[in-house]
């Protein structure tokens, strides 16, 4: 398996991730779209300074910090994706012949399977907070960049919603009815959040546009 870190170039993990090795995946990616929000949000920080933006200065200082530890996250969450496959992958490889080795191993893959959700469910709620974060500068922003802090709005609902699509995939594979309703339950209320925040974004963005 091809080792992967958030150093290497965009050429690189773009290479990756059309081969046919499974990671980076679309865990991966979606990690690394939510961190390209973040950049986004965090460029409208810094580019909605000086005097005129004087009085929202410690607005502006609170989302480019934030937008820091959220793509940390994201660069953290990205290697948990990874980490989280391989550990399924090696769950599914242990042995199967009697009966003790089939109660271990189908322990093991469900445990591995919560793993894979986990991650992305993390993932979920930093796209949520990124948003918030934006929502919370979109009045006040420098006006000739904030197409940019609505691009990065659509990035943090566009990983929102493949994470979601990744937690979707191993739910399936969940045995356990309460923990998988529990699951979906918190999904739904956290993409609803994202969504809603993503369209009242928006909506300000493209009147900040037009006006």
């Amino acid at each position: 398996m091809t080792e992967l870190s958030w150093n290497q170039s965009i050429a690189h993990f773009l290479k990756e991730a059309a081969s046919a090795a499974p990671t980076p995946g679309g865990g991966s990616v979606s990690a690394l779209a939510a961190a390209l929000g973040a950049a986004m949000t965090s460029m409208t920080a810094n580019l909605s300074q000086g005097e005129k933006f004087a009085q929202f200065r410690e607005q502006m200082t609170q989302v480019i910090s934030s937008m820091e530890r959220l793509s940390t996250h994201c660069e953290e969450l990205m290697a948990a994706d990874i980490q989280s496959f391989e550990q399924y992958m090696t769950a599914l490889r242990l042995p199967k012949e009697t009966d003790e080795e089939k109660r271990y191993r189908t322990h093991s893959l469900q445990t591995a399977v919560i793993a894979a959700i986990e991650v992305p469910m993390r993932l979920l709620e930093v796209c949520r907070d990124g948003l918030s974060q934006a929502y919370n500068i979109v009045e006040i922003s420098n006006k000739n960049v904030i197409s940019d802090l609505g691009i990065g709005a659509i990035l943090f609902e566009a990983a929102a919603q493949s994470a979601l699509l990744t937690i979707d995939i191993n739910l399936a594979s969940l045995k356990d009815l309460d923990v998988k309703q529990s699951y979906e339950a918190k999904t739904a209320v956290l993409l609803r959040e994202i969504g809603q925040i993503k369209e009242q974004t928006l909506l300000t963005v493209r009147s900040r546009i037009a006006n």
